[in-house]
């Protein structure tokens, strides 16, 4: 690392230039071949899947997307009224004829001399299902659009209309720009805090910005060729933002602490990339290894965005090892890392030595005096919070759960006023027939259903002549998140369907939009363990590689898991209790989405890995150099102790930020990460970890002779010795421009007045940067 930071240093330009370049060059390819993400995803063995087969061998057309234009008459009118009746008619029709839409169907139609259910019995609310030729992964949004636009286009005084369906949610989503502005923003304001300095509250931006702009556009080439979902630019924007300034901030923040020490600038540099840049590689791997456990889910849509959100972290990871050391290696840039009070304070009192001072110096004394009561609040307090997790419910939200202010809500309220709530979620029992006697099992099957708890209407869809494919679409009494319908479709599943196939050649499964998520929740909770399994182990043996112990890897296994737990708590307290949610814009009470626990354990784990990374690689670089444990944990928290939550800081800003997509799922992936940060930096890392690792001991760096031999070395926070025989100070770093100009004339190096030792007077004149 120390030979890159200084061929970056020296040949600064070329590296800027390249990555400008890249930026462009990259940037304009993927805006040129544009993005082919891919949303769906397969559950091969459930019985949704095997439904949908089916439904997609009878017709093709038939296993297309479907939503709904919701029809509301107003003020006194009815929908049978001759002229509003005129404008829907008029409306579907242009409707029908809008690309990739197969048909609307018509709510005035009868069916068999009879009206076909599709107005209320008041008469004022009826709805129109619309068609798609695909799904959600090949419709094309602004067919959507138009779908919107074109309903919408006969609201008035009289008649209300709104639209329902997975596809017009997608016409809904904020796009992520906004939300990054104000990720970019916050952490500017965090920088400038902690730096007090302009420039170097811009550099970790800066370098994100690179990293993540490279990055994404990465991500939109690679959708070509792998299955990346649309959620996959998002997660890398979410993810890449943070980590790429945390990065950044690290070794910027060792740049600063060695120009303090009295290292050369180029020497500050190199210093702070062979210690700090170590780190952020290692803890990158380990965010990458974690985002790329989804592989093991083996399902594309996780897949794909764990890929997607780990090319996002390996650029910006590049960019903060290349790029950073560049252009600090830009004099200006370099010289105005350091606030211009800490330049006064430096040139008046030379170099800063010994224990670190400070907030955090005098924080690190007080754990170190009392461990014990500290190590039990911090475990009191995620034990709290663990509580809630207790009584998780996964599953996926409905779209009564949007924000009351869409079109999807409305429509999902007017439907469920109109025809009842289980109307939003509709079941699809397909039966396959192996003769024709089957015809009076399929007969019989909907009377078992008819008689089940929570069931409102049973509808048997006549078989045509030929087909060996039967449908039943059973309406539940309850909406399709709520746990009654989840007891109905295993109901269904379990007892109903096995008893209607004995003595039979039919099978029937249980399908349609609510039994796919049912299915797909259940998948998800298959998966966690192995998941969960993976990424701590190796998480755990990559620690143990890095800093030679077995506490220290146990103890970062067991606090990952208290702060996923614990986090966890606080999303099932806002979502799934609803304690917030309404008030936050998002919506009522519901379950939590089902694909949350591994893809945000994923990205906790590995940003839990960076936390615990800087604190310990600091600790066990004093360990190395004082063998004091006492005085490693102390001066480890006292230098960290800043930057950590400092970054942490900008991580939850960077989260809350996607509250503004006002999307649920988002909110939800969002809210949990900001309370995991929040409990891992100050709570674990700030507390319990130091507050352990005093109580430990020496214990802390111990492990067996014979693993020691067998393990690779590998040394995450390098040599950390200053360089021998440099000057204490550089001088172009502190000279004013009269000064550098009198020196160059004179040929020397030292500044002005001062002899071997001695720091100057501060005369810089007024105004001086």
């Amino acid at each position: 690392m120390a030979s890159l930071a200084r061929w970056c240093f020296r040949n600064r330009g070329k590296v800027l230039t390249i990555w400008i370049i890249l930026l462009i060059g990259i940037g304009v390819g993927a805006n040129r071949w544009g993005d082919s993400y891919n949303t769906s995803f397969s559950m091969p063995g459930t019985d949704s899947t095997k439904a949908l087969s089916l439904l997609q061998s009878m017709d093709a057309k038939a296993a297309g997307d479907s939503d709904q234009i919701v029809l509301h008459a107003l003020g006194g009118t009815k929908l049978t009224d001759p002229a509003v009746e005129q404008s829907v008619e008029t409306m579907l029709g242009k409707v029908a004829k809008i690309h990739g839409i197969v048909g609307a169907s018509d709510p005035y139609a009868e069916v068999g001399g009879k009206p076909s259910g599709a107005i209320s019995s008041d008469g004022t609310i009826g709805y129109s299902t619309v068609r798609f030729q695909g799904n959600q992964a090949t419709i094309k949004l602004d067919d959507v659009k138009s779908l919107v636009s074109t309903a919408q286009s006969v609201a008035g005084s009289k008649l209300e209309v709104e639209l329902g369906g997975q596809d017009i949610a997608g016409t809904e989503q904020s796009s992520t720009g906004s939300s990054e502005q104000v990720g970019y923003i916050a952490a500017l304001i965090v920088l400038l805090l902690a730096f007090g300095s302009l420039v170097g509250a811009l550099l970790p931006i800066v370098v994100a910005i690179f990293g993540l702009g490279v990055g994404t556009s990465l991500i939109v080439i690679a959708s070509h060729g792998l299955t990346i979902p649309a959620l996959a630019p998002i997660l890398a924007a979410l993810i890449g933002i943070g980590v790429g300034i945390d990065y950044a901030l690290f070794i910027v923040t060792r740049f600063r602490n060695g120009v303090r020490s009295g290292l050369t600038h180029e020497e500050s540099v190199v210093r702070a990339l062979d210690t700090s840049g170590r780190a952020v590689v290692f803890a990158g791997t380990t965010v990458c290894i974690a985002l790329l456990g989804m592989l093991t889910t083996r399902m594309s849509f996780l897949s794909g965005t764990g890929v997607g959100a780990a090319i996002a972290v390996a650029t910006v990871v590049l960019a903060a090892i290349t790029l950073l050391p560049a252009l600090l290696g830009f004099r200006p840039i370099g010289k105005r890392v350091l606030s211009r009070s800490a330049r006064r304070k430096l040139r008046a009192s030379g170099p800063v030595t010994g224990e670190p001072t400070g907030m955090w110096a005098r924080w690190a004394k007080f754990v170190e005096k009392r461990p014990k009561i500290l190590a039990l609040a911090a475990v009191v307090v995620m034990g709290v919070l663990l509580i809630p997790t207790l009584s998780v419910r996964l599953g996926s939200s409905d779209q009564g759960n949007d924000p009351s202010t869409t079109t999807t809500r409305k429509a999902y309220d007017l439907l469920a006023e109109g025809f009842g709530p289980g109307f939003n979620g509709p079941l699809v029992v397909v039966a396959q027939l192996g003769s024709s006697s089957d015809d009076a099992a399929v007969t019989q099957l909907a009377a078992q259903i008819r008689t089940q708890p929570d069931v409102v209407a049973v509808i048997p869809a006549p078989v045509v002549q030929g087909s060996s494919i039967a449908t039943i679409t059973v309406v539940p009494g309850s909406s399709p998140e709520a746990v009654q319908t989840t007891d109905l479709v295993n109901n269904l599943r379990d007892n109903v369907v096995p008893k209607a196939e004995q003595g039979t050649t039919m099978h029937a499964y249980v399908g349609g939009t609510t039994a796919i998520y049912e299915d797909f929740a259940s998948v998800m909770k298959s998966k966690v363990p192995l998941f969960v399994g993976v990424v701590v182990a190796l998480g755990f043996l990559l620690l143990m590689i890095a800093f030679r112990s077995l506490l220290v890897p146990l103890a970062a296994a067991v606090m990952n898991l208290l702060a996923a737990g614990a986090s966890f708590g606080v999303i099932v307290w806002i979502f799934q209790y609803g304690h917030g949610s309404d008030t936050l814009g998002l919506g009522a009470a519901g379950p939590v989405e089902a694909w949350l626990p591994v893809m945000m354990l994923s990205i906790l784990f590995g940003l839990s890995m960076d936390y615990q990374v800087f604190l310990v690689s600091r600790m066990h670089e004093e360990w190395v150099h004082t063998k004091d444990n006492r005085r490693a944990v102390r001066v480890g928290q006292a230098e960290t102790g800043r930057v950590i939550t400092a970054a942490a800081t900008i991580m939850m800003c960077v989260f809350l930020s996607f509250l503004l997509l006002g999307q649920r799922p988002v909110a939800e992936f969002g809210i949990g990460l900001t309370a995991a940060v929040a409990l891992d930096a100050f709570v674990l890392r700030m507390l319990l970890v130091p507050s352990l690792m005093q109580m430990l001991g020496k214990a802390n760096w111990w492990l067996p002779g014979w693993l020691d031999r067998i393990l690779p070395h590998f040394s995450v926070e390098g040599d950390g010795t200053p360089p021998v025989g440099k000057d204490y100070l550089d001088p172009d770093l502190f000279r004013t421009r009269a000064e550098r100009k009198a020196a160059k004339a004179a040929g020397a190096d030292a500044l002005p007045g001062q002899q071997a030792g001695e720091a100057e007077e501060d005369a810089a004149p007024s105004g001086r940067r």
